[in-house]
């Protein structure tokens, strides 16, 4: 029943996870690489580093998640912040396609507060609350 549920969640997450893997291939021919941690692939470096450093977070941000992937500036970013990306790829595997314009709807909704939209976006919560476990 387990790997039943585990294929359930990965086909629910697939649609975000095939955009995840057009970004890796595109890091990969841009001089990135790539790793495999339990069900999740990792991409890094390549132009997936100059994309991340645009997002309009301090800093720009230093990985991302899209489905069963996650796209990071280095090696040792993706180290760093596969606790919450996992996090992440939770709430993928829960909300599927619906998980991009939640967040995103999220974000919206937190702005119009007059509240950060990205630390006060409640996926961003969980995932930094459930990181420090």
């Amino acid at each position: 029943m387990a790997r039943l549920l585990t294929i359930l969640a990965l086909v629910w997450a697939s649609p975000w996870t095939l955009c995840g893997l057009a970004a890796g291939l595109l890091a990969l021919v841009s001089g990135g690489g790539v790793q495999r941690v339990g069900k999740v692939i990792e991409f890094h470096g390549g132009i997936i580093d100059r994309v991340l450093r645009w997002v309009p977070i301090a800093g720009g941000a230093s990985a991302m998640t899209l489905g069963h992937c996650v796209l990071g500036r280095t090696r040792t970013d993706l180290v760093r912040s596969r606790k919450h990306e996992l996090v992440h790829v939770a709430q993928y595997e829960r909300w599927g396609p619906l998980f991009v314009p939640a967040y995103l709807a999220c974000s919206v909704w937190m702005w119009l507060r007059g509240r950060d939209s990205y630390l006060d976006n409640p996926f961003e919560v969980e995932a930094y609350s459930r990181e420090a476990e």
